[in-house]
């Protein structure tokens, strides 16, 4: 299980690595009302990603049975929350902020 969890992490590290590094220029691009939104969303992303691969491993520290599932089922449905619904109410903000400046003529097409 360990073996496996580390070749996992190769590309998941990249992966992450490349969400907080690669998109800070994608994000400053953004406009200026947005820019906080998107980098919110951002690292909403990182955190609530960074979870999956250590609710992975409750199961090789010494938790067993339905202890164990039940762990990696609270952190598994912690994460998905994060990720999903409190992502969709960022995008929302996001879309909603850019959508009040196209208004206001203050978006660059």
């Amino acid at each position: 299980r360990w073996f496996w969890w580390a070749c996992a992490m190769v590309p998941f590290v990249y992966v992450v690595g490349t969400l907080v590094v690669g998109l800070g220029a994608a994000t400053a691009k953004q406009p200026e009302g947005v820019v906080d939104l998107v980098s919110a969303a951002r690292y909403l992303t990182v955190v609530s990603w960074l979870t999956y691969p250590f609710v992975y491993i409750v199961k090789n520290i010494g938790l067993a049975g339905s202890t164990a599932t039940m762990y990696e089922q609270i952190g598994y449905s912690a994460a998905d929350v994060t990720a999903k619904a409190v992502f969709g109410v960022l995008i929302w903000a996001i879309a909603n902020a850019k959508s009040r400046l196209e208004e206001e003529g203050k978006l660059r097409a």
